[in-house]
């Protein structure tokens, strides 16, 4: 294993923070690239990180990984140090209110670069590719902390051929978000976490880390088209842990287990092949999701449990409010999976309350 320390640009004298970054094997057809807790304070992804430090140390050490993993426990070290009247506040940089997993570098727009030197030898192109976008980034002169992170993070995984950025939401069980045309090669994953919703789009929420890679290739093959050997590129998921208090041993040793199956069953790991589980539920559109907010200010009574399959007309939630006890139960309006719903138990009126997938399967 080697271990790779990156500062980041120094915020304030006497300032400086890294980024750590694990290699397990070697250069060879593959590299996996996982990150951890890019929000910070989603602490079920790094614990999943420190499972798949020990398993992969023992791979490595029998010699059974066949390509180059490299794995970023800790993804967000400014976040870290982000606590308010001991609240921990990961998800905003707190100086600017940025996301942190927003508005990444656009590696899209080094598309109208690479598509003239390509030829017609997908592996050379492969290795063009991969070169421009790692000089395209270090072109990039990051002018804060939260820039030289992103950027940073950008650079380790933009040459991988699988990258998953592991979260996990507020309250849920287990989800995943990819690009349509990844899907195929990640549903093996979500069968072996056993996630019970699959969201699918080309376009989520303002430029996520995996939608910036994902985005990048899908643009690359359309401007393409078939007129130029363009190689499959990489794959990329966010990958939702459950929520923020699923933080248990047990968890992340299954979800780890999962990931080693899901690289064993990608060949980048050598070993058995373990039968792939059936998926839960389907995969449907990211924009066809249905997102249920507050009617009014209230105490936010749960109806219906993480995970499970609603029905149009069933109730997911109650709204009270204490003063005149008025009780006001938002119900489902499709049928689909009640897959995240938010941590709080007061609402103010208008809030977003929790998300059910919608009908349109892929």
């Amino acid at each position: 294993m080697k271990k790779h320390k990156i500062p980041l640009v120094s915020p304030a004298v006497g300032t400086q923070r890294e980024v750590v970054a694990l290699t397990f094997g070697k250069p060879a057809e593959k590299k996996v690239y996982l990150q951890s807790s890019l929000h910070a304070d989603e602490i079920p992804a790094m614990l999943v990180s420190v499972m798949l430090q020990k398993r992969l140390h023992e791979l490595e050490s029998s010699g059974n990984i066949r390509g180059e993993i490299t794995l970023v426990p800790v993804a967000n070290p400014i976040s870290l140090n982000q606590h308010l009247l001991g609240q921990f506040l990961g998800c905003f940089e707190m100086n600017t209110s940025r996301n942190f997993n927003r508005q990444f570098y656009p590696l899209r727009h080094l598309v109208p670069k690479i598509e003239p030197l390509l030829s017609n030898d997908k592996a050379s192109n492969m290795l063009l590719i991969r070169s421009v976008l790692r000089e395209g980034i270090d072109l990039e002169v990051p002018r804060t902390e939260f820039d030289s992170l992103q950027l940073t993070l950008l650079k380790l995984a933009c040459d991988a051929d699988i990258v998953l950025d592991l979260h996990c939401s507020l309250e849920a069980d287990v989800h995943i978000y990819t690009n349509i045309a990844g899907w195929s090669q990640i549903e093996p994953l979500a069968r072996y976490l056993g996630s019970t919703t699959q969201l699918l789009g080309n376009e989520f929420e303002g430029g996520t880390f995996d939608e910036t890679i994902g985005s990048f290739w899908s643009e690359l093959r359309n401007q393409c088209g078939i007129s130029k050997a363009v190689p499959e590129g990489a794959v990329a998921a966010t990958v939702e842990l459950r929520g923020e208090r699923d933080v248990s041993y047990a968890f992340a040793g299954n979800d780890a287990d999962a990931i080693i199956n899901y690289l064993t069953y990608q060949g980048v790991i050598e070993g058995e092949v373990k039968p792939l589980p059936p998926l839960p539920h389907s995969a449907t559109l990211w924009a066809s999701r249905e997102e249920y907010h507050a009617p009014h200010s209230g105490i936010v009574v749960y109806l219906a449990k993480v995970g499970v399959l609603v029905d149009e007309g069933d109730p997911l939630f109650d709204i009270v409010d204490p003063l005149d006890e008025r009780v006001t139960t938002v119900k489902s309006r499709t049928r689909g999976v009640f897959y995240m719903r938010r941590a709080i138990r007061f609402a103010t009126a208008g809030a977003e309350i929790g998300r059910v997938t919608g009908r349109a399967a892929v």
